[in-house]
């Protein structure tokens, strides 16, 4: 018997707006039901996401750096960077180390995320 992931949770003060960043990130809607307090992206549908998103509302707000964070890949990392700040990312600082050349963002909320290149 193995495990798998289901879910990439983050806690947040609104669900239903920071999976809003997220869908649109991703480009995949936010999952019917979204609410202030809970949401999900890729949860459902014809093609889920594996692992989904979770955001879930929380009293209080995120302190200190993340102990885990998502990291995303794409083709043509500075247009990819530049989508992700136009939904409303902040960029935190550009990296070439261990062979990889990936920028670090933050979500609304200032959960990090790196995106790197392809």
């Amino acid at each position: 018997m193995s495990l798998s992931t289901a879910h990439i949770v983050f806690d947040c003060a609104d669900a239903a707006a920071l999976a809003g960043f997220w869908g649109r990130l991703l480009e995949r809607p936010v999952d019917e039901g979204a609410n202030h307090f809970f949401a999900t992206v890729g949860g459902g549908g014809d093609q889920p996401l594996r692992p989904a998103y979770m955001f879930l509302q929380v009293p209080e707000p995120r302190s200190g750096k993340n102990r885990l964070h998502v990291d995303l890949v794409g083709e043509d990392l500075p247009a990819q960077v530049q989508r992700a700040i136009s939904l409303g990312a902040r960029h935190v600082g550009d990296f070439n180390e261990y062979g990889t050349v990936w920028t670090t963002l933050a979500d609304p909320e200032g959960n990090l995320f790196d995106i790197a290149a392809g």
